[in-house]
């Protein structure tokens, strides 16, 4: 069975509701992350837990309802039917044996005024479900929404980009994430720190560059120099962003001026001032509320940036006229690459989004591209497998910029999960998110 928070005292009933509102809620658009903060926070966990294994399964659990009822029921009703659905389809996955979670969702159909109506529509598509589930799954066995838990399109796009990696891709999104953390050189090396965590009986692994991967997830309270900026939680694969822009960049006397062009929640702005902490750097981000995110975070690792609200695009709105020796493009995208860890964006996205990003992808590097001086480097990053927000982006964009040499990149990183070879080494990338990286570096023409 799939695991929860422990301790959780709270019926199940209740969570199933607030669980069915976390699914309702993205199901109209909105981010779990942000429907999550509002759950009450001493169900907050369990909720949490239950909704992640929810969205993973969301496609299997459509599938079913269309099955077990061609016309859905009113939209909360059919949110928590679906979320007994996919918590329920597989034995070995359900958090609780199926029968439980079929009569607490009842339950919780009961219980809540605007669904109690409801409760004997649900009660029949459950027990049905129960008497006849092989059949059932056998039958969306056929569905390809069903089968890989992503939209359609969403599949195709993968098959086209990635023809001998989809399937993995698809498979990695289903698990859970581990908790990866990156050491400040500036403390400590990660020799040292990963002895730390083992004499606290926390099992780690080292990996990437000045990372180390958490053998079993912990509260940040729990590690050892967190709140002291000793270490920071942030993917393998977005911890190449920093010693990708500054290996190997041309320094004189002056402190190396840098940007970080979207740099919300502030994680590869820290990593860029503890790998030089004599740079100039500027942050921005179009949104207030994520700049003072930023400052939180900068002021926990004991470093300093300008911080600007500003759209990164609009450079009249911000930029001072003097050129950087270096820009980080974190570009918003998809963020197809992530599904791990945001298992919602899949059914929040549209096919239409990936145009829409990638027009915006093209406008922030014509913008940014003038402010690098000549030698200076621009790092084009984003946390999507999609070809059209990575390599066809950047072919593009040298094609109509001559002066852009792509230098040696790491390009479409696909999401890695642990095997049984890699989960026993030491300074490999470990298991990390999808990304793709392009360094282009201004050459004189």
């Amino acid at each position: 069975m799939a695991s929860l928070p422990q301790n959780l005292q709270a019926p199940l009933w209740q969570l199933l509701q607030a669980t069915a509102g976390v699914a309702q809620a993205v199901h109209s658009g909105r981010s779990m992350t942000a429907t999550l903060e509002a759950v009450p926070k001493d169900i907050r966990p369990g909720v949490q837990a239950l909704s992640f294994q929810v969205m993973r399964w969301w496609g299997r659990a459509l599938a079913l309802r269309k099955s077990l009822a061609r016309k859905g029921p009113p939209a909360q009703a059919d949110a928590l039917l679906c979320t007994a659905l996919a918590l329920s389809w597989h034995d070995d996955l359900a958090p609780y044996p199926v029968y439980t979670l079929v009569n607490q969702a009842v339950e919780a159909a009961r219980k809540h005024k605007d669904m109690r109506a409801q409760a004997p529509f649900i009660n029949a598509c459950l027990r049905r479900f129960l008497r006849e589930r092989e059949a059932l799954l056998s039958t969306t066995d056929t569905d390809i929404t069903a089968k890989w838990n992503h939209p359609a399109w969403w599949i195709q796009r993968l098959k086209d980009d990635h023809p001998d990696q989809w399937q993995s891709i698809l498979e990695a999104a289903q698990s859970a994430a581990p908790m990866t953390l990156r050491v400040s050189s500036q403390h400590q090396s990660v020799a040292t720190y990963r002895q730390t965590l083992e004499a606290l009986g926390i099992s780690a692994k080292a990996v990437a560059q000045v990372g180390v991967q958490l053998a079993k997830a912990v509260p940040v309270h729990q590690l050892p120099g967190f709140e002291a900026g000793h270490v920071s939680v942030q993917d393998a694969a977005a911890q190449l962003a920093a010693p990708l822009l500054l290996n190997g960049l041309k320094k004189s006397d002056a402190p190396l001026r840098l940007l970080d062009a979207c740099a919300a929640p502030g994680g590869k702005t820290g990593h860029l001032l503890e790998c030089d902490p004599s740079a100039q750097v500027i942050a921005l981000d179009v949104d207030l509320k994520r700049c003072e995110r930023i400052q939180q975070n900068l002021d926990r690792l004991q470093v300093t940036a300008q911080i600007i609200a500003a759209d990164a695009a609009d450079t009249a709105d911000w930029w001072d006229g003097q050129t950087f020796d270096g820009i980080l493009l974190d570009a918003p995208c998809t963020a197809s690459g992530i599904g791990r860890r945001h298992p919602d964006v899949r059914w929040l996205r549209r096919e239409t989004d990936v145009q829409q990003l990638a027009s915006l992808q093209a406008k922030l590097l014509k913008a940014l591209w003038p402010l690098v001086k000549p030698g200076g480097r621009l790092l084009y990053c984003t946390c999507s497998v999609f070809k059209a927000e990575g390599a066809t982006q950047i072919e593009t964009f040298v094609q109509h910029n001559t002066d852009a040499l792509i230098l040696p990149s790491p390009g479409h990183l696909t999401p890695s999960i642990a095997t049984s070879d890699a989960s026993l080494r030491d300074n490999d990338m470990g298991e990390h998110d999808g990304f793709y990286y392009a360094l282009l570096e201004k050459r004189s023409i």
